[in-house]
């Protein structure tokens, strides 16, 4: 008998006649390590919700869910958080204590745990997730990376049984993510730990799970093995080969047989095996000129957040041509946040020099700034959001909606609250928003986290179409694959400084 059976489980939300999930049947074995994935909206975030009835939301729900046998609305809420833990997109709503040691204690504290106990499991859970060294930092002083593993930690403190993460990496850098997700591997691995896990970005996921389950429009399309997910996701014309890691696009399209490469290592062994590639000479690659009349210039910029802190933006130098599509990469807590922000006047420099279109930004009215020059979209698109419907969202700025809600696919989207939007649904509205100041300038914070792969290539084109426009896209992401495919310049932020930049394609193949 499956440990976790989903039985003909239909959901949909009061405000909206589509339903959300329609006549989903899934069973889960003890100790699966299921990968699920699907493009915004359809339907995975409120799949995870329904194996956890305290943050099941509320709307006309059919069919059953069962965990060992038993419906999962019969357990109590005890039971529920000793025996399922949920790890959310969002990192910070789920941190609610001041230190790392009290976030980890915190769990265990509400369900009762003998202090000697539950010293004993915080202990273990600080030195297995290798938090020892930071164990007593305040939280707020923690990379993105950080507190993302100190949700796991805290989660894994009470021993679940299961552990459903929803887009966990989302707002990690590569490197993070791809450490988040070997240490979410092992749980299952050492541990017998039965992993739910729905993400966008498949590469190091994929190679790590048992199953792939793929679900499109509330409906599951595709329920196999790693291995033979690209056959099932082409017989059903979905959209989703697009997001697979690429190996296994490489792979599929040079219509090769055998067993399909899942990793990076296993493609690269493929290719030389197969086709002899060799790597790339560095050391005959274009070099990159620094643009002669840059729209955006800024020059040895600092910036620190407190009079006695460290910098964090430290002598920074950065020029952007006008229309390009210009990207910023580097790890959680490197200063690309900063950066933007400071670009928008919205962070003072405390030395240094900052240009807009030849002209120093104090010399700039705020009514020219933010009014016919720049636009930003953050982080967190939720900051954008003052209404109760996406149409009012749009409706209160100027300009044809009905050209910004096509450019988004947003069509189908328009009469629901925008707390109610899946991730990339929501990262797409605050899109929309933005868009309508028709700025000449756009910054982008993060800009495709939350995003399938279909709309980020959709939504790559309509940034090309910016740029021949003359609009000019200074984006920073973690988004390795999206850089790479589609920015003109690319700029590697490290330590507070632009460290090196070149056109993308010189710049990725020769590092």
């Amino acid at each position: 008998m499956a440990y976790i059976h989903i039985e003909n489980l239909s959901f949909s939300y009061p405000t909206n006649s589509r339903k959300a999930l329609e006549g989903i049947n899934l069973s889960i074995g003890k100790g699966e390590f299921v990968c699920l994935c699907g493009t915004s909206g359809s339907g995975k975030t409120t799949l995870l919700r329904q194996l956890k009835p305290a943050l099941t939301p509320h709307g006309r729900k059919s069919g059953a869910v069962l965990i060992d046998g038993k419906a999962v609305s019969e357990y109590s809420h005890r039971e529920q958080s000793s025996m399922i833990g949920y790890v959310m997109q969002d990192i910070e709503a789920q941190l609610v204590t001041d230190k790392v040691w009290h976030e980890l204690a915190f769990g265990l504290e509400s369900l009762g745990c003998e202090q000697q106990a539950m010293r004993l499991r915080v202990a273990e859970m600080a030195s297995y997730f290798g938090i020892q060294n930071w164990f007593h930092e305040k939280v707020c002083n923690l990379s993105g990376g950080q507190k993302q593993l100190l949700n796991l930690a805290s989660v894994m403190a009470m021993q679940p049984e299961i552990l459903i993460l929803d887009e966990p990496t989302a707002q990690l850098d590569p490197i993070a993510a791809a450490d988040f997700i070997t240490t979410v591997s092992r749980l299952n691995r050492d541990m017998g730990i039965t992993v739910i896990l729905s993400e966008h970005r498949l590469e190091d996921v994929i190679p790590v799970s048992d199953r792939v389950v793929v679900l499109e429009n509330g409906r599951k399309v595709a329920d196999c093995t790693p291995g033979d997910i690209g056959d099932a996701l082409e017989v059903v014309g979905s959209d989703m080969l697009s997001a697979l890691p690429a190996p296994m696009r490489i792979w599929r399209a040079s219509s090769s047989k055998g067993k399909c490469p899942l990793t990076v290592r296993d493609g690269r062994r493929w290719l030389t095996d197969s086709f002899n590639i060799l790597p790339v000479n560095s050391k005959k690659l274009s070099v990159y000129s620094e643009p002669d009349d840059p729209i955006i210039e800024l020059k040895e910029v600092r910036v620190r957040y407190e009079k006695n802190s460290a910098d964090i933006l430290r002598g920074l130098d950065l020029a952007v041509a006008k229309g390009t599509l210009h990207a910023v990469i580097g790890g959680n807590g490197s200063g690309k946040s900063t950066m933007l922000k400071t670009i928008c006047f919205e962070i003072k420099p405390y030395s240094g020099k900052i240009f807009i279109d030849g002209k120093r930004i104090e010399k700039y009215k705020a009514s020219e700034l933010f009014g016919e020059l720049i636009s930003m979209l953050p982080q967190n698109p939720k900051s954008l959001f003052v209404k109760k419907s996406m149409r009012e969202e749009l409706e209160e700025m100027s300009g044809d909606i009905d050209a910004v809600v096509n450019f988004c696919g947003l069509e189908n989207l328009l009469e629901s609250h925008p707390y109610d939007l899946s991730g990339g649904e929501q990262q797409r509205t605050a899109l929309a928003k933005v868009l309508l100041t028709k700025p000449k300038i756009l910054l982008l914070d993060e800009p495709t986290k939350g995003m399938d792969a279909p709309f980020k290539r959709n939504f790559a084109q309509k940034l090309r179409l910016l740029c021949k426009e003359g609009v000019t896209v200074l984006l920073v992401s973690h988004d390795i694959e999206f850089c790479a495919s589609y920015a003109d310049v690319v700029s590697l932020l490290f330590d507070g400084c632009i460290v090196s930049t070149g056109l993308a394609k010189n710049f990725f193949a020769g590092n």
